[in-house]
């Protein structure tokens, strides 16, 4: 597998590749409203973007909804580079990024059917199944180890996670 090359960015830095994965994920293959999906929200946040050869090929969003809490949101890999192991390197750069800066716990909405994929890497669900732009969710969520984390995500073949 190529090299994957996961870096934390303001909106701004990497707004065009934000969009386009987005656009590809949520819009197109999901049917997502954008009205819904750009909901003003970007420009305060962190973002998390996954490049392979200079191609972005995925991305999430990271909001602080107070001094220990954050929100992972729109964690988006392209179709073709699905089952890498890209979706998990996402989420970890996104949990190290938020230890490193004293968030003690993170939350998120997930798509139902990634339920497990979440499970894998250390979240545990809260409450019932509710929808979220008509596509059903459930909120999960991980207390988060606050400690100097190593500098670079390692992406195993054979975890099984997308």
């Amino acid at each position: 597998m190529p090299q994957v090359y996961l870096e934390v960015v303001c909106f701004d830095h990497a707004e065009a590749a934000i969009l386009a994965i987005r656009q590809a994920v949520f819009h197109q293959e999901q049917g997502v409203s954008p009205d819904l999906d750009f909901d003003g929200q970007d420009p305060m946040a962190w973002h998390v973007v996954a490049t392979i050869a200079s191609q972005p090929v995925g991305t999430a969003r990271i909001r602080y909804l107070s001094n220990t809490l954050a929100k992972l949101e729109r964690v988006a890999v392209l179709p073709a580079y699905r089952g890498q192991g890209i979706g998990y390197a996402i989420v970890q750069t996104a949990i190290q990024f938020l230890a490193e800066n004293g968030i003690s716990e993170v939350k998120l909405h997930a798509q139902s059917y990634t339920k497990d994929f979440y499970q894998k890497l250390g979240f545990y669900s809260v409450g019932d199944e509710f929808l979220e732009a008509e596509i059903p969710h459930i909120e999960m969520r991980q207390q988060i180890t606050i400690s100097e984390s190593q500098s670079t995500i390692e992406i195993d073949d054979n975890q099984g996670l997308d």
